[in-house]
């Protein structure tokens, strides 16, 4: 079982918003599509679930053409980044809906509910009101509802983004759990890098319409297809191959992460501290690196952090390095 996109354009008048994307997600599989916002990737999954009618290409089931399938009769669970959930139907009625829909018998229903809230960490919460939720439990209840009928397909658009950033992280845990207990087939939606690789078996990065690169989470990040895409991932610095020989080892152009660089009073490159950002775990500085160009970040621990105008000793850490077009 497994969802194909050919070719794929969707066009709003003259404006192209998706361009000639092909993609593929196997079955048990979860791809993310991640991108910066407008880039067209919430476009393209409501292609897939036939809430917009692509100008060009064929979204297909198992090698079948749904261009004439509606939206209903896909088979598709839809979770968007607001729940979307039944204000006046208890938690029960919200998971139960699509199960009512299909005419499951009453038994089986409060069955299929239990075992799925209890899936979702929300045991014997089947009649209190959604309206009473956090914003957590209710995008629990929405992938509980999108999970009820067993779709053969799961879009989730910005799932999460609606929630604060110590709630998305932790829920991002639960939900890439959630997705492989229930072994769906899962297409994400997402601006968030920490999300998508969280998430996904596979990250299709997104920008102006195309996808530009499509790999496991580990390979995207550490060999990002070209600048843009680096710069995206979070590279504030690129550096062409011979000042990356230099300062990395690596004869290519690279981009470095805001970990690239962090202070250690062994290290073999020297540095002057410009200025400094504390952060939750760490302290941010920016600094001035002896034969080199430009200004760079570097990392420090927040019990000992350098000040502006201190001279520092820097060592390289090879996970915030990227190669660029090199895998």
């Amino acid at each position: 079982m497994s969802l194909g996109l050919n070719g794929i354009s969707v066009r709003y008048g003259a404006v192209e918003a998706v361009s000639e994307v092909d993609l593929a997600v196997g079955g048990g599989e979860v791809v993310a599509l991640l991108g910066p916002s407008g880039c067209g990737k919430s476009t393209l999954l409501r292609a897939v679930a036939g809430l917009l009618t692509p100008a060009a290409g064929s979204v297909t089931w198992d090698g079948e053409d749904l261009a004439g399938t509606p939206p209903h009769r896909r088979g598709f669970g839809l979770v968007f980044q607001d729940g979307q959930l039944f204000p006046h139907r208890d938690v029960a009625g919200n998971v139960a809906f699509g199960l009512r829909m299909r005419g499951v018998p009453q038994d089986e229903r409060a069955e299929r509910v239990a075992r799925l809230l209890e899936l979702v960490g929300l045991a014997g919460y089947q009649r209190r009101r959604v309206t009473e939720l956090s914003g957590g439990e209710q995008q629990r209840v929405a992938l509980a509802r999108a999970l009820a009928p067993r779709p053969r397909l799961l879009l989730l658009d910005e799932p999460l983004s609606a929630l604060d950033r110590a709630l998305r992280e932790a829920l991002a845990d639960d939900l890439a759990r959630l997705l492989r207990e229930a072994r769906a087939t899962a297409l994400v939606v997402t601006h968030d890098h920490d999300e998508a690789f969280t998430l996904a078996d596979r990250v299709a990065v997104m920008r102006s319409g195309r996808v530009r690169q499509v790999g496991p989470p580990a390979r995207v990040w550490r060999a990002p297809v070209d600048v843009e895409t680096a710069r995206f991932l979070g590279c504030g610095v690129v550096l062409d191959p011979e000042p990356a020989r230099r300062l990395v080892g690596v004869a290519h152009r690279v981009g470095l992460r805001a970990t690239a660089l962090r202070v250690d009073p062994d290290g073999p490159f020297e540095a002057e501290v410009l200025t400094r950002a504390h952060r939750r775990d760490h302290v941010r500085s920016l600094v001035r690196v002896a034969g080199f160009e430009g200004e760079f970040e570097a990392v420090a621990p927040v019990s000992a952090p350098p000040e502006p105008g201190d001279r520092v000793r820097l060592a390289v850490d090879a996970d915030g390095v990227a190669v660029i077009g090199g895998g």
